[in-house]
């Protein structure tokens, strides 16, 4: 009986919360699959890796603060930054709740590496400048949403006209 009621309060506890996206996870991957924009720069750079964003929504769903956790390459955040900032008014926190923290991860790849892009891959990690954390990071009452997959065709450098 006790495993019942257990079980049942689970249950309970996990359909109070709806996502936190107006219109749910697959809306929430869409959005940010049509709102991340990758650079020329960053594409032809190979710029690959992982953005950790947390972020606090207010009652009206706006975004009012943000923090990079960590990042491959500060040249990440930039795309992740601006559709954060395009989410505003999108966000549901929990009820009696004034303000909510989330934490979100980006992962950035290129759709498929060929020779010259490999080249270009190995160049970027050289020279990478990774955004870490030195000293603890109070998470509180957070929650932790699902990576978003960001994924790109490489776009090989122009090269300059000689004179």
């Amino acid at each position: 009986m006790l495993m019942a009621v257990m079980a049942f309060g689970r249950v309970m506890a996990q359909a109070e919360m709806d996502f936190p996206f107006q219109g749910g996870k697959e809306v929430m991957s869409d959005f940010f699959k049509n709102n991340i924009v990758v650079s020329d720069q960053m594409r032809s750079h190979a710029s690959t890796g992982l953005v950790v964003m947390k972020f606090t929504s207010d009652v009206q769903g706006s975004i009012i603060k943000m923090v990079v956790y960590y990042a491959d390459d500060a040249s990440l955040t930039i795309p992740v930054v601006a559709a954060l900032k395009a989410t505003n008014g999108k966000w549901i926190i929990p009820a009696k709740q004034k303000t909510y923290d989330f934490i979100i991860p980006f992962s950035f790849s290129m759709n498929k590496s060929d020779v010259k892009s490999s080249k270009a891959i190995l160049q970027y990690l050289s020279h990478r400048n990774p955004i870490t954390a030195d000293d603890q990071i109070p998470l509180n009452t957070v929650t932790l949403l699902p990576t978003v997959k960001v994924t790109y065709d490489f776009l090989p450098p122009v090269k300059k006209a000689g004179k």
